[in-house]
């Protein structure tokens, strides 16, 4: 190959979908086993690669040269072959500089705490000297290598003002992880994290709840891309393309959420986005329906609403960790705040804004079967669905004219 990445497991890795996007070149993954990783590397068949986990140190024997950054750091994900000689590059540490840029933290004389300490932690501390962070106190469950304890932050590092999580929790598929209690920290001003599957980590939520700049690491993935680019090709490209291809990602990442009242015309809806953008289409009520055999209204009827909002949760948890996907919720989704949390995860809310006069209640909807019922469920959660939306969708057209007014807020 000329230009690709090199790592043990590869199957999930952003990097070939990323580097396409430049669009200069054909970029290939690998997998290479310990054992292969001698002779691949002898061999240099290639003219560029990155280097993922778990072999951002083993090359570095190789390399005829690496960066100031990289030898700070102690790691390479970047190689260049040049006339035989391989150079080694850590991009990491201007994808992570670009990204707590663009979240517009402020590290200069402030007290930073990077969560973790392994190779992202390394580069997460090379930033933070680089930009002149008054303090930086590394946190690791062990308290090893010059690391203090989660413990020990709780006890004496609560004034804190930027946190950088480099720990995979809350990574999927174990996405209900948080690696710290946010809400310890009362000087907190803003956070990053490394993780980038989900869009936004529990992390990443909590400190955004607060009203705090905060936000998780796809941003860093696509920058550290480009700036591996520039040194396959010999080019500068700038931070359009990196903001370019980014938006681009989301947009093919992001899941679009329909909320409100049942007969709203969410599904309807639903079903023309998934047309229009390729995404899966995802009903809850009817993804309930598929695992139990059963309609809610016969669940609601025979177990209780309790019984069915637990289902519900459920499948919303379940739903919420696909990306590229259009999700239908049900009338009563929002009612549970666990439940907008991790549709937000991948997702962004559009409250479909239909007028109660255009509702028109149904026998298959027990909790609204009538007008009055209608009514009183509309007058409980309006505000609800307007506070938890990220947007409100005035129905004033069709359904197609619905859904073009939600593509035009993407």
């Amino acid at each position: 190959m000329k230009f690709g990445c090199i790592g043990e497991h590869l199957a999930h890795s952003f990097s070939k979908e990323i580097h396409n996007k430049i669009g200069e070149y054909d970029y290939i993954l690998r997998e290479v086993a310990r054992d292969e990783l001698d002779r691949f590397m002898t061999e240099r068949d290639f003219l560029g690669i990155n280097v993922t986990i778990p072999y951002k140190l083993d090359v570095i024997p190789h390399l005829y040269e690496i960066s100031p950054q990289a030898k700070e750091i102690g790691a390479v994900n970047t190689i260049v072959n040049k006339d035989g000689r391989l150079y080694g590059y850590n991009t990491d540490f201007f994808g992570m500089s670009a990204l707590i840029r663009k979240i517009g933290l402020e590290l200069k004389g402030k007290k930073v705490l990077i969560l973790g300490t392994g190779g992202t932690s390394k580069t997460a501390n090379a930033v933070a000297r680089s930009m002149e962070a008054g303090e930086v106190i590394t946190v690791g469950r062990t308290g090893k290598n010059g690391s203090v304890t989660y413990e020990e932050v709780y006890e004496k590092h609560t004034d804190a003002q930027i946190i950088i999580n480099t720990t995979p929790c809350g990574m999927y598929p174990n996405i209900d992880g948080c690696p710290v209690d946010v809400h310890l920290f009362p000087n907190l001003e803003g956070a990053m994290d490394a993780i980038y599957n989900p869009l936004r980590p529990v992390f990443v939520q909590q400190v955004q709840k607060r009203g705090l700049p905060a936000e998780g690491g796809l941003y860093m993935l696509v920058a550290q891309a480009v700036y591996a680019a520039e040194k396959f090709m010999g080019k500068t490209y700038g931070t359009e393309i990196i903001d370019d291809i980014f938006n681009q990602l989301v947009a093919q990442k992001e899941n679009i959420v329909l909320t409100g009242m049942p007969g709203s015309g969410k599904t309807t809806v639903g079903k023309i986005l998934a047309d229009k953008t390729g995404f899966e289409f995802v009903d809850t009520d009817e993804y309930i329906e598929h695992k139990t055999g059963r309609h809610p209204s016969a669940i609601i009827s025979s177990e209780g609403i309790e019984a069915f909002r637990d289902m519900e949760s459920d499948a919303i948890h379940e739903i919420s960790a696909k990306s590229g996907c259009v999700i239908a919720t049900g009338g009563g989704a929002i009612l549970r705040s666990e439940n907008v949390d991790w549709l937000k995860q991948n997702g962004k809310i559009y409250f479909i804004d239909r007028p109660l006069e255009d509702i028109i209640p149904t026998d298959d909807r027990p909790l609204s079967s009538s007008p009055e019922d209608l009514e009183r469920r509309y007058n409980e959660r309006y505000d609800i669905y307007c506070t938890t939306a990220d947007e409100v969708i005035k129905v004033s057209s069709d359904a197609e004219g619905v859904a073009e007014m939600i593509l035009t807020k993407r």
